[in-house]
């Protein structure tokens, strides 16, 4: 049966990241009153984080694969790989369209080349031209992915398409379960991945968020009837990136739920101890990459289910 987890992931290294101004109308994570600082500090700053957290990552036994960004083209939110790729236990490669132009740009197919050497990579569905019809649905942004279930959940957003959706279900067999979410603000929620997480027998989700009775009710049945305990985030929390976690595993087996340490300091004490009967909770200081990105630790991992060779 498929895996919920992996041990395999992929991550990309920035060169040139900083606050992304075509995608702050529709990501109210990104903060601007931080995006004034110097463009170098913004960047050294992100790359210590990311450093850090991947050592920290490889050193408890995943395997990190680890990409150089270029310089040129400019592609400021680079960090963020889950968005316009994913890969799948079938050997499926899928590639996502992505609002913004600025970040269609970080689509890398010497990536696949490479990682096709190692793994079997028999099929890539391209969903790319939607980006013409100005429809978009970025990754596992868009999509919180019940793998084990052949579930996908989707928040509803001008980054999640129905028609997008509809083809990606078409071309993957995923079943889809849309629904809509918004911030303290009323503000609609730009990615699904902040509003939820799923791991192997547990789900985090901010079900306050979902305004439509209805389409709570529904969200939290699916999880428990997939077999999901839940565990309900507030709207606070939700901000502080808790809903942004990502359950990994190690080479031996271990399970690690990967986390910002804003998230984690978010979580109340019963919060971390139901979560601690799961997975160890693994958290990284990611503060610079949380206010001028918008995305955290879930973000910047994309996770490799392809099969090796």
């Amino acid at each position: 049966m498929q895996s919920q987890t992996t041990s395999t992931i992929l991550m990309i290294r920035p060169v040139r990241f900083g606050f992304n101004d075509q995608t702050a109308e529709t990501n109210t994570f990104q903060n601007a009153a931080l995006a004034a600082q110097n463009r170098e500090e913004i960047q050294e700053s992100a790359l210590r984080e990311f450093d850090e957290m991947t050592h920290q990552l490889s050193a408890a036994g995943v395997n990190v694969i680890i990409y150089e960004d270029s310089p040129e083209p400019y592609t400021p939110d680079s960090i963020f790989p889950n968005n316009w790729v994913s890969f799948h236990y079938s050997g499926t490669v899928v590639l996502y369209p992505m609002l913004a132009p600025n970040r269609r740009l970080e689509r890398r197919l010497d990536i696949i080349d490479d990682l096709a050497k190692t793994y079997h990579v028999t099929k890539i569905v391209d969903l790319t031209h939607f980006e013409q019809e100005g429809k978009y649905l970025e990754g596992t942004g868009s999509l919180v992915l019940d793998r084990m279930k052949r579930i996908a959940y989707a928040c509803l957003s001008p980054r999640t398409d129905t028609g997008v959706l509809a083809e990606f279900s078409r071309r993957t067999g995923y079943r889809v379960i849309t629904f809509s979410a918004v911030d303290a603000a009323g503000v609609p929620v730009y990615h699904t991945n902040v509003v939820m997480c799923i791991g192997d027998v547990f789900a985090v989700v901010c079900l306050a968020a979902i305004i439509d009775p209805d389409e709570r009710l529904m969200i939290r049945q699916s999880l428990v009837n997939s077999g999901k305990h839940v565990i309900d985030i507030s709207l606070e929390q939700m901000a502080k990136f808790a809903g942004n976690m990502l359950l990994v595993t190690t080479r031996k087996g271990q399970k690690l739920l990967v986390m910002s340490t804003t998230a984690f300091n978010s979580l109340t004490v019963r919060q971390r101890d139901e979560l601690d009967d799961f997975a160890t909770l693994f958290h990284f200081d990611l503060a610079m990459i949380e206010s001028n990105g918008g995305g955290s630790a879930r973000c910047m991992m994309a996770e490799v289910h392809l099969p090796s060779k």
